[in-house]
């Protein structure tokens, strides 16, 4: 089965990966490539007009990565993380998704100077 989307891990991103438990960062991974796979909200979710989350549950931790869409390339679209947290109230913070519109931000200015 093909893949919907690319994943980038940006630093943050994968230096959190990284800071886990192996099982727990394994879990997360393996989300994500189902989420690559077919649209679920369970696994993948939208949380503004440009920021979505990748959504994991395991051993009672609400693990999130936030990311983005980059669709400038004809050939593929990419998804990039921009960093992890875990959940620990009813919605993602609003700091946390302020950090990712930055990251988006600088990733699309550094994209131009290329």
């Amino acid at each position: 089965m093909d893949n919907y989307f690319k994943i980038v891990f940006l630093k943050e991103s994968f230096e959190y990966l990284q800071s886990l438990d192996i099982k727990h960062s394994n879990k997360i991974l393996y989300n994500i490539r189902k989420a690559q796979q077919k649209h679920d909200p369970e696994l993948f979710k939208k949380l503004t007009d440009e920021i979505w989350e990748f959504r994991t549950l395991y051993q009672g931790f609400h693990y999130r990565l936030l990311a983005f869409w980059d669709k400038t390339s004809s050939t593929e679209t990419l998804v990039i993380s921009t960093h992890g947290f875990i959940k620990k109230q009813g919605k993602v913070p609003d700091t946390e998704i302020t950090k990712a519109e930055t990251q988006r931000k600088k990733y699309f200015q550094e994209k131009l100077k290329k």
